[in-house]
């Protein structure tokens, strides 16, 4: 070994000092420089993959967050059904007729089941199924036999609180609870609720970070939701199930796999994106530095044939500085006063490391900004269709009997649920709110064998505005089973007025019916009334338009009742008209 380096030394002693200054350049110079901005590169490599995997794991707690608030919203609901005294004593009920059942259904079920799918978005459809004799009302209320033949019947009944039940093949998401209602009678008794799919899970397909994928699965590992968002040649990454399956069970080292667990459903989120990509924003760094040890190879060459003279102080010198390079610090100061060719090696060297710590500088200090996706409520939607085509053949078959007075009965009772139902939206015009009470009173008129009477007024300058749907029949309905039918002197009468007044739509609903005190009547819109509709209707204003615009109560003993309701009167958009039409 020894004689191998004697040798060697010989050798370097002997040639020429511009080969030895063109050694001492390649040792100390080109190679460190070299190696610093490989180490560099793969250092900002490095924080910029795990930048973006920090990225991806925020994004991912944030989304199931999101999730969560929204299902714990479902949740909450169920509760708020489950442990309500008003339908606990419609289920524990006795019926002597089916109009009996009907009423309770109609007046108490009906708006707390509605009026939940309201305030819940996404949510399409809350149904009771219930085994205590009640007949199919609409969508809100069904035997248990319609059901108990599902796969999902057994398991609700066998797992208390609220179950989930999503099919990815067929974009649905439902939920179901037994119901143990207080002081109910004995059966089974259960609450199911259709929630909208896509409503659900849009804000994964909206937020999505581009070059990755996503699945959602449940406690079983069956796929409940799925997207990805690859753009250009990276579309080639996009797994499927299995494949995704197959990357993470044997541990990919291609992929970057994260999974985050809901907290209310169990459900686990998992998250994909390939290696590198992340780096792929290096690219230009990479190629910056190429052109610098480019540029800087090439001044060094040259410096090295005109300074092949140069005294090897100044070579130790800079040999000195790159050796503390290699060993890691990167926070001397090289300067130079010297106009020569190795002063510009010092400058050019010192802007190099000055550039490299900007770099890293800016690399640390970039922030990812990471955006949330916002829920968008929608009201439940309604399919009336089975109901009309059996209203339209009652009337058909009524006509063809000479039944005139079923006929007629027939087409109110069609045109009052056409625009009571308005196909599930809470807007429609006066014009057709008016129409959904006039077709109301006529039922109630024929169903008590033309006892009242009835007249409607309203200014031509309000129909065509805006009006919560539903808000007038609840009052007329009050006015006649609670004025009218209580009435044993004279003839009934029930006048419904609308106009306008301080850019203000009015409506009053008056009766000459037994009236009541003025204490009780102030109590009509409180939590201390029996009656829910009434109050409903108050509710519902002042949520959409303001405290100011509560409703007002009048009344006098023998003489009848007033309600008067009011809110801004506002046009219907040309939207909002297609919508509706």
């Amino acid at each position: 070994m020894q004689n191998k380096m004697k040798k060697l030394l010989h050798w370097f002693n002997g040639i020429k000092l511009r080969y030895k200054l063109a050694i001492f350049y390649s040792l100390f110079c080109f190679l460190p420089v070299m190696l610093l901005f490989w180490l560099s590169f793969l250092q900002m490599r490095s924080i910029i993959d795990d930048k973006g995997k920090m990225n991806l794991q925020s994004y991912l707690q944030q989304s199931v967050s999101s999730m969560d608030r929204t299902l714990d919203g479902y949740n909450s609901l169920s509760d708020y059904i489950a442990f309500d005294r008003t339908l606990a004593e419609v289920f524990s009920m006795e019926y002597g007729t089916p109009y009996e059942q009907y009423e309770q259904l109609t007046q108490k079920v009906d708006p707390i089941l509605r009026t939940a799918s309201y305030f819940h978005g996404g949510m399409q459809q809350i149904t009771i199924y219930t085994d205590n004799g009640m007949v199919k009302h609409d969508t809100t209320v069904a035997p248990v036999s319609e059901i108990e033949e599902t796969d999902w019947y057994q398991k609700t009944l066998e797992h208390p609180g609220l179950n989930r039940f999503a099919n990815y093949q067929e974009e649905t998401l439902f939920f179901a609870r037994k119901l143990a209602f207080s002081g109910a009678r004995e059966g089974v008794n259960i609450l199911y609720m259709d929630v909208d799919y896509q409503k659900l899970f849009t804000p994964y397909a909206e937020t999505l970070i581009s070059e990755c994928g996503l699945y959602i699965t449940d406690q079983d590992g069956k796929l409940v939701f799925e997207e990805s968002r690859f753009s250009g040649k990276n579309q080639n990454y996009d797994l499927t199930y299995s494949e995704f399956l197959e990357q993470r069970d044997r541990g990919s080292t291609d992929y970057i796999i994260l999974c985050e667990q809901s907290n209310t459903t169990g459900w686990t989120v998992w998250l994909y994106q390939p290696v590198g990509l992340a780096g792929e924003a290096m690219r230009p760094i990479g190629v910056m530095a190429g052109v610098t040890i480019l540029i800087c190879i090439f001044a060094a060459v040259l410096a090295y044939f005109i300074t092949s003279g140069m005294v090897s102080s100044r070579i130790e010198r800079l040999t000195h500085f790159m050796q503390e390079v290699q060993e890691g610090s990167m926070d001397m100061q090289m300067e130079s006063d010297d106009r020569d060719e190795i002063g510009m090696l010092y400058r050019g060297f010192g802007s190099m490391m000055k550039r490299i710590r900007t770099l890293i500088n800016e690399v640390y200090l970039s922030k990812i900004t990471q955006k949330e996706a916002e829920l968008k409520a929608l009201q439940a939607q309604i399919n009336p269709h089975f109901l009309y085509n059996t209203l339209s053949l009652i009337n058909w078959k009524a006509l063809a009997a000479g039944e005139e007075d079923i006929s007629r009965m027939t087409l109110a009772l069609s045109t009052f649920y056409r625009t009571a139902l308005n196909r599930g939206r809470n807007v429609l015009q006066v014009e057709t709110e008016l129409s959904n009470t006039r077709a109301y009173l006529e039922i109630q008129s024929m169903l008590h064998d033309g006892d009242f009477d009835y007249e409607i007024e309203a200014q031509t300058e309000i129909l065509q505005c805006e009006s919560l749907n539903l808000i007038l029949q609840p009052l007329v309905e009050n006015a006649i089973h609670h004025g009218i039918e209580e009435k044993t002197d004279g003839r009934g009468k029930i006048t419904v007025r609308g106009w306008k007044e301080d850019n203000c739509v009015w409506f009053m609903v008056e009766d000459n019916g037994v009236g009541m005190e003025q204490e009780v009547a102030d109590k009509i819109l409180t939590m201390e009334s029996k009656g829910y509709g009434v109050r409903n209707v108050d509710e519902r204003i002042r949520l959409c338009y303001g405290e100011k615009y509560a409703m007002k109560v009048e009344s006098v003993v023998g003489k009848g009742t007033k309600m008067t309701i009011h809110f801004p009167a506002r046009r219907l958009t040309n939207i909002q008209k297609s919508q509706i039409s």
